[in-house]
């Protein structure tokens, strides 16, 4: 790892050596007993260097299932059965529903096994070196875990198969399909903690967490400040994308990786960003609620779009490395919500708007984030003049199966007198054909400065971050050591692998 400057590393999990040795070996050994074995990124990164017995062994293991050998399919190389593909899941949008030439390449998150939500690997990147250096014991901690919904339920999932006790904290009014997903998986109603409001109440998870952190069995995975989730996204979902784009490269030598685009959230995501940018030269475009405007306009409001996050910088977010902003509407996801997910609306896609079967049928893949991460591709194409050459990638964060309380919701109220053709039409008028370069905003050094500015408010007065480890993150050669992490990282688990000496295939 590189020189990191004065950020204390061991406050933030970001050790490569064991640090209780008590607390290893309890690890090993329920490992052992429950015969766990643990991937490495490297091998979440490249799922063909997975052992074949490995490989073979998961075929006879439902996806969904609490079994520790799924632990092998958090990545992004799968399909809806729980097989592997050669190349992550995804659709190209065409020009006919986007209204711009640019390619824009979406990679479906719904195949990640257990919660259909790629949070599950963000959660994996956040345990493993938490229990690989001795921090975190399974036999003496509950892993908690802060969220607004996904992240919660991948730690909930990953502690599961990790021989661990896993709490969700998430907010009273998410979807109705995180809470039923959750009640499913957990044993005990206590580990469900429901906080006051929805996706806008991020602080009052933290002040909740605060209360449970005085008690020291409460081991807190908060995702905003976990740097292995950043680490994470940018060995494994950084090369998945960077997959995709090769792969349409062949068929367009002319392809250049224009943006990539995704909702700024824990900022973790977005770490997939800064592989695609030093490799590929492609910008990197943060999004948000125009609801809720933080990093456009400073503002504050409430929004929907469930997994987005607002009002507060992560701290795990390189901000200075950032090139755009772009702002969508609740209102706009809500409605497209509606389009992409009933007979009427798909029926008007294919008809009026002549856009292929194949394409409208994944639109179900889609959630209020995924939607949202679309729209602001299709502003970014817009604003910065790009062609038929120029791709842009994003992900589909979670599928349209965890909305439909939401879509009950609309049917109920702003749709009450129905939906049909004509209000499929209107939707796709305003918020697709109209979507328009208004709240978009490139960056220059000041536009990245005013933003990294703001995180000083959350963490520095409110969280109690010391100043130098807030200010280091300015410096992108602590974000290049942060990533350097992985490999050291992949050669602990592979030690801890060998002391279980659990057989790969069990």
């Amino acid at each position: 790892m590189t020189d990191t400057g004065s950020f204390d590393a061991s406050r933030f999990g970001l050790l490569t050596g064991i640090v209780d040795q008590q607390s290893y070996r309890r690890s090993v050994d329920r490992c052992r007993e429950q015969a766990i074995v643990l991937p490495t990124f490297a091998r979440l990164a490249d799922p063909s260097t997975i052992p074949d017995d490995v490989t073979a062994s998961l075929a006879g293991v439902d996806r969904n299932a609490a079994d520790p050998r799924n632990l092998f399919r958090v990545h992004w190389y799968n399909d809806l059965d729980g097989g592997r593909t050669n190349l992550p899941e995804h659709v190209v949008l065409p020009a006919e529903l986007t209204g711009v030439d640019s390619p824009i390449i979406v990679a479906f998150g719904n195949r990640f096994p257990m919660i259909g939500a790629h949070k599950v690997l963000a959660a994996y990147a956040c345990l493993v070196p938490r229990v690989v250096t001795g921090q975190y014991d399974p036999t003496e901690h509950r892993a908690v875990w802060p969220s607004t919904g996904n992240y919660a339920r991948g730690g909930v999932a990953i502690s599961t198969l990790m021989g661990c006790r896993g709490v969700a904290v998430l907010p009273e009014n998410m979807s109705r399909e995180r809470f039923e997903w959750l009640e499913a998986w957990i044993a005990n109603p206590d580990d469900i903690i429901r906080t006051p409001g929805s996706e806008s109440n991020v602080k009052e998870i933290y002040d909740t967490c605060d209360d449970l952190s005085q008690d020291p069995a409460n081991f807190i995975l908060n995702q905003f400040t976990e740097f292995a989730n950043h680490v994470g996204h940018h060995e494994v979902t950084g090369r998945a994308l960077e997959s995709l784009y090769l792969h349409h490269r062949e068929a367009n030598p002319d392809l250049r990786l224009a943006a990539f685009v995704a909702a700024t959230g824990s900022g973790g995501t977005l770490a997939a960003g800064e592989r695609l940018k030093s490799d590929h030269g492609a910008r990197i475009v943060g999004v948000e609620a125009l609801e809720c405007p933080t990093m456009l306009y400073n503002g504050f409001g409430e929004h929907n779009i469930q997994g987005i996050g607002d009002k507060h910088i992560s701290l795990i977010h390189n901000v200075t490395n950032m090139d755009g902003v772009v702002a969508v509407s609740d209102r706009a996801c809500d409605e497209l919500g509606m389009v992409f997910n009933t007979d009427e609306g798909r029926s008007y896609l294919t008809g009026d708007r002549d856009v292929d079967e194949a394409v409208v049928a994944t639109l179900g893949d889609f959630g209020l984030s995924s939607i949202c991460n679309v729209l602001a591709c299709i502003k970014t194409a817009r604003e910065l003049g790009l062609g038929p050459d120029d791709a842009l990638v994003t992900v589909a964060t979670d599928g349209a199966e965890m909305y439909g309380s939401e879509r009950e919701a609309m049917a109920a109220g702003r749709y009450a007198t129905g939906f049909g053709s004509d209000e499929a039409a209107a939707a796709v008028d305003e918020h697709l054909v109209g979507a328009d370069t208004s709240h978009v905003e490139m960056l220059d050094e000041a536009g990245r400065n005013r933003i990294f500015n703001l995180g000083y408010f959350t963490w520095v007065e409110q969280r109690g971050v010391e100043l130098d480890d807030f200010e280091v993150r300015r410096d992108q050669g602590f974000w290049q050591g942060i990533q350097g992490m992985a490999p050291v990282w992949d050669a602990m688990i592979d030690e801890f692998n060998a002391r279980t000496g659990v057989r790969s295939g069990s």
